[in-house]
């Protein structure tokens, strides 16, 4: 009588600048939209659980704000502290690199890996978007990678275009650690619907606007009930400039409008039910530099 395959178990960090794709990796790697994602740098701001389980591994992998050098505002250091918080808590740190624009950033991210590197069960370097450089140009960037953390494994990916997505999953099968599955089979991620609608609002913000004004505002779901045939959802967009206000919605109300609706669509296909959103744009001067209102809009140190 053969031994039962044990089952695999274990936590997954996501952790690079900001703009390598770790957002769009997890989704792939889940099969299900948690993260938003947009084409701009550091859209991700708390760390997001996403839960990938089969019959014989419970992948947890924790997406992460990307790490930057910033330090000036507080939410600039709450977001270094939630990637950074993960780094010794996982079983395996799945670093990724932007194959186009691999610089000193990343050197100084992969110093720090290097330090907490026997503490964590496995590193894999994934070098990610190798569907937007020539391939002749991937070899010298790997040969740069290796030469600044060797002896590691280099996984060349394209999450956009989910290339190469087995072969990581595999490589990272192999190296959980043996143990009870930590949530439910059915269970995609972490965090309620109210978090994810926020984040699905903001999104759009981020898509939609235009130069730092997403980088200014912030969403707060103030109302959230389920009937029978009618999700209906009040939120709020807090700026931080009166005149971002007036920026937000729009001429007549229509990029608000446009914002709505692009999120409303986006939160049927979850609920798989009807949306009724409104959304309400509000000012609290300089909360991105206030303790007290990081707090209060949810990003606290355990969030």
């Amino acid at each position: 009588m053969t031994n039962p395959k044990p089952f695999l178990c274990g936590y997954v960090a996501l952790v690079g600048k900001p703009n390598t794709g770790k957002s769009t990796l997890m989704n792939a790697l889940v099969g299900e939209k948690l993260s938003i994602t947009a084409d701009r740098p550091q859209t991700t701001r708390h760390q997001i659980l996403g839960i990938k389980t089969d019959e014989h591994s419970q992948c947890i992998f924790v997406d992460t704000p990307g790490i930057h050098q910033s330090q000036k505002k507080a939410i600039n250091r709450y977001m270094n502290r939630a990637a950074h918080s993960v780094l010794e808590d996982v079983d395996i740190i799945c670093c990724l690199l932007d194959v186009r624009h691999f610089n000193g950033d990343d050197v100084h991210i992969l110093q720090k890996i290097q330090t907490v590197a026997d503490k964590v069960g496995h590193v894999i370097l994934v070098l990610n978007k190798i569907d937007q450089i020539e391939k002749a140009k991937i070899l010298p960037v790997l040969q740069r990678v290796s030469e600044t953390f060797p002896n590691v494994d280099i996984i060349p990916v394209s999450a956009l275009k989910q290339e190469n997505l087995q072969q990581l999953m595999i490589e990272i099968q192999r190296h959980l650690p043996e143990g009870v599955p930590h949530f439910p089979d059915d269970q995609l991620t972490d965090k309620p619907m109210r978090f994810i609608v926020e984040e699905i609002v903001r999104e759009k913000l981020f898509r939609m606007l235009t130069q730092e004004i997403p980088y200014s505002l912030t969403v707060k779901v103030e109302h959230y009930k389920t009937e029978e045939t009618i999700v209906r959802i009040a939120a709020s967009i807090w700026v931080e400039r009166k005149s971002q206000k007036g920026i937000v919605i729009g001429n007549r109300g229509s990029m608000l409008k446009k914002i709505g609706s692009e999120a409303r669509r986006d939160i049927e296909k979850l609920v798989d039910n009807k949306v009724y959103l409104q959304l309400w744009v509000k000012v609290r001067e300089d909360w991105s530099d206030d303790e007290a209102s990081l707090a209060s809009f949810g990003y606290s140190s355990d969030s």
